[in-house]
């Protein structure tokens, strides 16, 4: 019965082209067994015009007619076609995926193909009863008319509890995303009675379609990245919106209705133009998480502090100067964000146009105390009190009912933050840190440099400590899955699959350096390593769904695995291509990796968005566990100092389920101008001593012969043999960062790197194109990092203190000191080296002592 149907529907859409066209179209002979046993499935309707081929631009567009010779057997035939009024995927499906491989549990995903909108209207013509029954849609929408067509299927697909319109799906030539041209939604949407979630990121809308507000199932709205500058009363019809989402839109206000969708527990309102909030917004009972990042609120109202169920409050890069207090008292409120907002500063700026933070401290009266002095009187005028040993005291202006701000000083750890703990008589509580440099007048060391403070605000005294501690980093999971990369060292990744959890949860990692010495004394080998130890915890504590990758770097000194033999006491051989790729961004940098021949043409493909260079090489035959070399000729050489590089070879040792991988920086051999064309050759290693005697009668050559070579090209070499464009940042005298500094720079920052890009100068907008050009994390901010870089070439001095001020701006103190540390060693090198040679600065040759 099943197959009856799917050829009285194969017969249906064979019918839409037309006579002439098919009396024009003529067999291919000799068409292979192999290709029409995948395209002939039994049971399954193929469409034509569904599927490409590898030479799509070269042929004419090939359509499957299914023929049946009697009952029981579908025989198929290829037919050519100079034209064809059927929609054709790009990227176009596998032969041997037919409409069940499109359309499958009641779920049809065609955003992922260029046109797939054109789609949807001919599978309601074919297969109307099985359309009926769709639940999930997801429709790409950088189409016009493709989009306007499949709207107008929209309303007939009634039992709809998921739809998904969005743009920034495909993208132009230049790289950029294309914009979604989705300005409205027809009225008959409203017919969409079951629909649970609605996703409309990135289109067109200027307000919110009047149809979506009978949705009265809905859960899920999804407004991302359109152009809305406001929002109806009537948005308190969606009673059932548990989630909404308005980043990146032109919002100055909100409705009061808002506080009546009692359901609501996500909003996020950020990246809007919010100057207010209204009163209403504490009604919602059950909201979680509240999202109000790059706005232009000044205020918030006293009302959120019966926001009783709140978790996540984020209201960083906004114009407040205060925070109410009642959100001191919100039970539930674990992350409160407060960055790059000029809490506790005028509302009018001074007179004098740079003003620093010591002069502003300076208006209010200083008190020094010495070793015997154990107390003092604050005035409403407040007081700044500096207490032997770097410990400070801020009592701002009328602090009767204002908090302190307690300022310990502490040694920093390697790798790892500060926080103050708090000893009530009872127990101790770790209390919100921020860390800063004590002021340069009032230094512990004559001379020195100031010491670090740990800071925080409290309203009452008691006991404090200033502990360091391992970095500690936190993420929230939903079901959409996360990524949690810790501050400790980028190489330790937790990956949280999708659906690994049906509830948000919040979970934490530690990371602690353990002590080689301590590994060995505790396992008696003079010779133990081990890996960092992490520490995970969830709240709440359950199992989850999916597995959750770890990923831990390896024990110093350990490079491989120890594979064994197979029973019959032979190795196992493999084919096996070569790569040789170089980093678009500094082609000095080369990737070399041998990979089994089945994996060699995916893993170049995932490759080439940051690197580039030739195909994969010849194949090859390798024993698992050989030895190999790489060696650069004619003009290249290596430049590095590494062990496993001996007489400019760079050696592995193949494992076919290791990646064989490593990155090399190269250099012309000799001074010269223009562009170096050389290459790379990979040679055998020696034979292992206990190879079978058949399985070395199979190799071919010598032992240490040639396997294959692959270009290499240094583009524009100086005189010096160093690559023109060096990506250096500043001068010697007011700060010089190179660009081996900004790659270390670019490891140390973490999730906040698009508040630095935005406070580094760089729009949202290529902000948002540096995110969706990389997939990795590591080359989202290294692109941004460099991105800026590149446009302060020939901006003039200032650039390194430009890059110091966003960080710091960005909540990166610490790294933004550690910036200065390189500055500061550089300029005394530079003026070291001026010595050297008898030269003078300019500052020195008018220093009358110098004379």
């Amino acid at each position: 019965m099943e197959r009856e149907e799917n050829k009285q529907a194969e017969e249906k859409v064979w019918l839409a082209t037309s006579d002439r066209e098919r009396d024009e179209e003529g067999h291919i002979d000799g068409f292979s067994a192999e290709r029409g046993a995948m395209m002939g499935t039994e049971g399954g309707l193929v469409l034509p015009g569904f599927f490409g081929n590898a030479q799509l631009e070269e042929s004419p567009p090939l359509g499957l007619s299914l023929s049946s010779d009697h009952a029981d057997t579908w025989a198929p035939s290829i037919l050519t076609s100079s034209s064809s009024s059927l929609p054709c995927l790009s990227p176009p499906l596998r032969p041997s995926v037919g409409l069940d491989g499109v359309l499958a549990e009641e779920r049809l995903v065609l955003d992922v193909y260029r046109g797939g909108g054109e789609v949807l209207p001919v599978f309601w013509e074919c297969v109307q009863e099985r359309m009926r029954g769709l639940q999930y849609l997801r429709l790409g929408s950088e189409d016009e008319g493709v989009l306007e067509r499949a709207l107008g299927v929209l309303p007939r697909l009634t039992q709809l509890r998921s739809l998904t319109i969005r743009g920034h799906r495909f993208h132009d030539p230049q790289g950029d995303p294309l914009p979604g041209l989705l300005s409205s939604l027809p009225d008959s949407v409203s017919s969409l009675s079951l629909l649970v979630h609605l996703d409309l990121s990135f289109n067109r809308l200027s307000s919110l379609p009047p149809c979506l507000l009978s949705l009265s199932h809905l859960s899920d709205l999804l407004l991302c990245h359109n152009r809305l500058t406001g929002l109806p009363e009537g948005l308190r019809a969606l009673v059932s919106l548990r989630r909404v989402s308005l980043m990146g839109n032109r919002l100055v206000d909100l409705p009061r209705s808002v506080g009546l969708l009692c359901r609501l527990e996500e909003l996020d309102m950020s990246f809007n133009q919010l100057e207010r909030l209204p009163d209403e917004l504490g009604q919602l009972q059950d909201l979680q998480k509240l999202e109000l990042s790059n706005n232009r609120l000044r205020s918030l109202p006293e009302t959120l502090g019966s926001l009783r169920s709140l978790r996540q409050l984020v209201i960083q890069s906004n114009d407040l100067r205060s925070v109410p207090e009642c959100l001191r008292s919100l039970p539930l409120l674990d992350k409160l964000d407060l960055r790059n907002n000029p809490l506790g500063r005028p509302l009018t700026p001074p007179l004098i146009a740079h003003v620093t933070p010591v002069l502003e401290e300076s208006e209010i009266p200083e008190l020094h105390l010495g070793f015997h002095q154990h107390s003092f009187h604050v005035s409403p005028a407040g007081c700044h009190v500096y207490l032997p040993g770097g410990a400070e005291l801020l009592f701002p202006r009328r602090c009767v009912n204002a908090p302190v701000e307690v300022c310990i000083p502490y040694h920093k750890a390697r790798k790892g933050d500060a926080a103050v703990r708090r000893f009530d008589g009872r127990s101790w509580t770790t209390l919100p840190t921020l860390t800063r440099r004590g002021n340069e007048k009032h230094s512990c060391r004559p001379g020195g440099r100031p010491v670090r403070l740990a800071c925080c605000s409290v309203s009452q005294f008691s006991w404090f400590v200033a502990v360091s501690r391992p970095f500690l980093d936190s993420c929230s999971v939903s079901p959409d899955g996360a990524l949690l990369v810790s501050q400790f060292d980028p190489g330790i990744k937790l990956t949280l699959p999708p659906e690994c959890t049906t509830e948000t949860r919040t979970v934490t990692m530690q990371v602690l350096q353990v002590a080689l010495s301590e590994v060995q004394e505790l396992t008696g080998d003079p010779h133990a390593s081990a890996s960092p130890l992490l520490c995970l915890s969830q709240t709440p504590s359950m199992h989850f769904l999916q597995p959750i990758r770890v990923q831990i770097p390896l024990p110093p000194g350990v490079t491989a695995m120890v594979t064994s033999k197979t029973a019959d006491n032979c190795l196992k051989q493999f084919w096996v291509s070569f790569l040789a790729l170089q980093r678009k961004n500094d082609p000095e940098q080369v990737l070399l990796q041998c990979l089994p021949s089945d994996k060699a043409e995916s893993r170049l493909v995932s490759l080439l968005e940051q690197y580039e260079g030739p195909q994969p090489s010849e194949l090859c035959v390798l024993l698992e566990g050989e030895q190999f070399f790489a060696g650069f000729e004619r003009g290249i050489d290596i430049n590095a100092d590494r062990p496993d590089c001996k007489d400019g070879r760079l050696s592995f040792t193949f494992y076919s389920h290791l990646k064989n991988i490593k990155e090399v920086h190269v250099c012309p051999t000799h001074p010269q101008q223009g562009t170096v064309r050389g290459q790379v050759s990979f040679y055998r290693g020696e034979v292992p001593n206990d190879l079978p005697e058949e399985m070395a009668s199979k190799r071919k050559g010598h032992d240490n012969q040639w396997m294959a070579t692959l270009p290499l090209r240094i583009p524009n070499a100086d005189c010096d043999g160093s690559i023109s464009g060096e990506l250096n940042l500043g001068d010697p005298e007011s700060g010089y960062l190179t660009q081996t500094n900004l790659l270390s720079i670019s490891l140390r920052i973490n999730q906040e790197w698009q508040n630095i890009g935005i406070n580094l100068g760089i729009s949202y907008d290529q902000l948002e194109r540096i995110q969706n050009q990389h997939r990795d994390f590591g080359a989202q901010v290294l692109a941004m990092l460099f991105h800026w870089a590149r446009a302060q070439q020939g901006a003039g001095p200032g650039a390194v203190q430009r890059l110091m001020k966003a960080l710091v701006d960005s909540g990166r103190r610490d790294l933004a000191e550690e910036v200065e540390d390189v500055v500061t060693l550089g300029k005394r090198k530079y003026e070291e080296s001026l010595k050297r040679v008898g030269l003078e600065t300019a500052a020195s040759s008018t220093d009358p002592q110098s004379s």
